[in-house]
């Protein structure tokens, strides 16, 4: 057995591998850190964001909605000057109109998770692919969770990053069939 070959040898990559990615996630502030943070990583690569994630955290007052919601065009200066963090001044805006979206979502379903989960029926997908050719970017789901989201106000969150952030969340196990940590996800599935 042997684990995917796409967190390479970096310490800080197989750790995520080994002990996040895939894992069933369903606190609803989580699932919002998350589909910042992939939408922060569009264009970049994940190992950039993974970096910089505790820097992320401590700019976006831990990923709380509620604040960030509150942000102002001052805050945003803030951010645009923080090395630590990426400073694409479109998706630090597109973060407080999606923790404003969040919010909305929170009111009237009362649950993000739930919300998001629904688009799987509540239970992860075990795909079982062989090799990462197989593993598609993006699916029907991620498609229309996508359209969902940018509807309800969010940005940043196209079919791919979906997708990718389904992924991260345990919304979609694609741990390789040969992958130690696929056998683990989907007993958490269960």
């Amino acid at each position: 057995m042997k684990r995917c070959p796409w967190p390479g040898e970096d310490p800080i990559y197989v750790a995520y591998h080994d002990t996040e990615w895939g894992v069933p996630e369903y606190d609803d502030q989580a699932l919002f850190e998350k589909l910042i943070l992939d939408g922060f990583q569009a264009g970049l690569s994940w190992i950039t964001i993974l970096k910089k994630r505790d820097n992320f955290r401590n700019a976006f007052d831990g990923f709380d909605p509620e604040l960030i919601a509150r942000y102002d065009q001052k805050r945003v200066e803030v951010l645009v000057q923080d090395a630590g963090i990426i400073r694409h001044r479109g998706k630090i805006e597109a973060t407080i109109g999606n923790a404003q979206a969040y919010l909305e979502i929170m009111e009237k379903e009362g649950s993000f998770s739930s919300f998001l989960w629904d688009f799987v029926d509540g239970t992860p997908v075990q795909n079982s692919f062989a090799s990462m050719k197989e593993v598609p970017g993006f699916t029907d789901m991620s498609t229309q969770l996508s359209k969902t989201l940018k509807k309800k106000g969010f940005k940043f969150c196209g079919p791919t990053i979906v997708y990718a952030f389904a992924q991260a969340v345990g919304m979609i196990n694609d741990h390789l069939v040969d992958c130690p940590a696929r056998e683990k996800c989907a007993a958490l599935a269960r």
